[in-house]
């Protein structure tokens, strides 16, 4: 386990470009936290890792967005509105894995099915500050 702390947005993306440099093809990321506690932030940071810094949207409404790196497909998924983990086979979720870097908004519901080796990233939220944010990487 390793934790990281962000004062700001910026921390958090510059963090995630870091992060990002560890990843291959084939890796498997959940992002868990409330709302509004970085977890877009720090896809967007993965995603200008890749040069796709104009492409960031959440998927919230679509499931999954697809982008288009050199040498590597990344797919980011929001879970949230999802009712269970069958509807996450009925989108075809599972063909994902296999075939780029998944990140996985609010995939707790799926953690039962990723293989070994996948990355869990907690956020945290300070009430007093605003702007910090705990996030606490595990590998399972």
């Amino acid at each position: 386990m390793y934790e990281f702390i962000s004062h700001s947005e910026n921390d958090t993306i510059e963090f995630a470009k870091s992060f990002a440099k560890k990843l291959n093809k084939h890796s498997i990321i959940v992002l868990s936290g409330d709302l509004g506690s970085g977890k877009t932030k720090f896809t967007e940071g993965i995603l200008k890792y890749f040069g796709l810094d104009d492409e960031i949207s959440s998927p919230t409404f679509t499931i999954v967005n697809e982008y288009d790196a050199k040498n590597v497909k990344i797919f980011h998924f929001d879970l949230y509105r999802l009712e269970d983990i069958d509807e996450f086979y009925a989108i075809g979720g599972e063909e994902y894995l296999q075939n780029g870097i998944c990140i996985f908004e609010w995939g707790e519901m799926i953690e039962s099915i990723l293989p070994n080796g996948y990355i869990k990233i907690t956020f945290s939220r300070d009430l007093e500050n605003e702007e910090f944010r705990k996030l606490k990487i595990e590998q399972f």
